[in-house]
């Protein structure tokens, strides 16, 4: 594609970036067939060729976008469906965020999209607020009809019941059980710590069992993910520095061989620190260093080897590929390889490149295509005839559960209860079939690697 930008605003790090993104696509198309909007609308607007030419004459003409641009990179999902498909690798989610950025800075939203984005951020993103405004939701349900779109999914998507706050997984050092294969910090995150704080738990008990001493870092909560996605840039650098200033601390004083991320969200956007702060000189060391060790929770454990489980329940699990996780990570064998290796049946949900519309906020602020996109999403998972669903990502977790009767589990708890752990609380309820306990002959089980070394501390000296 060809761009006409001024050497004054190539002078911009973020420009020059835009401009190169934009200079390899070529408008081959097959983009548009993967994209969930595309697919829904059939308005070359709504698919990812056409947001990237509203983002270069946005870009390129500079001041303040038009509300029709902003509608439709407001409505992409960035599930980045598109850069799977696309053959000239089109760095599309980096030219959406800038593309955010830029709207953030220049575009003034009306009043009422204002204080809804403004409220999604300063709560989401804290547990402790989250919490309080869960708990609003929930005194806000009988008059849900009467409030608006955005606001009524807000109080719909609130659970009827919050865990404990006891429960959040507190910052510490949580042994190994056995010898010390590897060190590792997790990732307890904000929304996750405020209503699933159980699928952290299942995490520390399945890498304590498997060798790994699990560090939980004060002031590691929210990587940012959240904020970057809605276009607040500052306020993600501002929640990435307080995760990076943790892990720092950790790998000079007790060395990590990971930092363990069990949200597919959050994991795409830590392994991406390095390029968030690229054009910062002070910064940018550090922060491709930590970007560097982040694994989700199956690639780490894929690497370990799953522990051979003492009796295998052949229950079927419809898996779903969060997007940030088969898109943006590239992780989609280990997942699976980990549950068959615990003896679950897995089943492939048609269609599993599409997003369920969950997408971090989306659902908050898009509710009317996130509805479409779960309902989809939840008839091809109901079609597998499996009895629950497992995913690794939190927010995909509660899209699917309010369009889907199936129980919701994170892949993680299935793995901790296949080798020790308790049921999950979701399964109680659920007809399980008669465990196979293992005979003589051993379980295929994944693939273990050797006993994992600890990698070079590239960034010692630089903390």
């Amino acid at each position: 594609m060809k761009t006409a930008f001024t050497p004054d605003q190539l002078s911009r790090p973020e420009i020059a970036e835009a401009a190169r993104i934009l200079g390899d696509c070529v408008h081959y198309g097959f983009c548009t067939a993967v994209c969930p909007t595309y697919v829904l609308t059939r308005d070359e607007n709504e698919g990812p060729r056409g947001r990237i030419d509203l983002m270069r004459a946005m870009l390129e003409r500079g001041g303040a976008p038009d509300a029709k641009t902003v509608r439709h990179i407001d409505q992409c999902l960035s599930c980045n469906s598109c850069m799977t498909t696309c053959a000239a690798k089109v760095d599309y989610l980096h030219l959406a965020d800038i593309g955010r950025a830029y709207i953030e800075r220049h575009y003034k939203r009306p009043l009422g999209d204002r204080l809804t984005r403004w409220l999604v951020a300063s709560t989401v993103p804290h547990a402790g607020r989250f919490r309080a405004a869960t708990r609003l939701a929930r005194l806000a349900k009988p008059i849900r009809g009467a409030l608006p779109p955005r606001l009524r999914t807000m109080v719909e998507l609130a659970p009827a019941r919050l865990p404990a706050r006891r429960d959040a997984t507190a910052p510490g050092v949580y042994p190994a059980e056995g010898a010390r294969r590897m060190r590792v910090a997790l990732l307890t995150g904000c929304a996750q710590q405020a209503l699933a704080p159980h699928v952290n738990a299942a995490t520390i008990r399945l890498l304590t069992r498997h060798g790994c001493e699990v560090v939980v870092a004060e002031g590691a909560a929210c990587c940012g993910a959240l904020t970057l996605h809605m276009g607040r840039e500052d306020e993600a650098k501002r929640a990435a520095l307080s995760c990076i200033a943790a892990w720092g601390r950790e790998l000079h004083h007790g060395g990590l061989d990971a930092i363990v991320v069990n949200a597919s969200g959050c994991g795409t956007t830590v392994k991406d620190y390095g390029h968030l702060f690229a054009h910062d000189s002070a910064l940018a060391e550090r922060a491709e260093t930590i970007g560097m060790r982040a694994l989700d929770v199956t690639e780490l454990v894929g690497q370990l080897g799953l522990e051979e489980p003492a009796q295998r329940i052949p229950l079927a699990v419809a898996y779903h590929d969060a997007c940030s996780l088969q898109h943006a990570q590239k992780v989609t064998a280990p997942p699976r390889a980990l549950l068959r290796a615990a003896g679950f049946i897995v089943a492939d949900v048609p269609e599993k490149h599409f997003c369920c519309g969950s997408a971090g906020t989306y659902n908050l602020l898009q509710p009317a295509m996130a509805e479409a996109l779960g309902r989809r999403k939840a008839a091809h998972i109901d079609s597998t005839g499996a009895a629950i669903v497992a995913a690794g990502n939190l927010g995909c977790m509660t899209q699917i559960a309010r369009f889907s009767a199936l129980p919701v589990v994170h892949t993680v708890e299935l793995l901790d209860w296949a080798t020790g752990g308790p049921l999950p609380e979701k399964l109680k309820d659920v007809a399980l079939p008669a465990p196979e306990v293992n005979a003589d002959e051993p379980v295929a089980a994944a693939p273990a690697a050797s006993e994992p070394a600890a990698p070079a501390d590239p960034g010692d000296a630089i903390w």
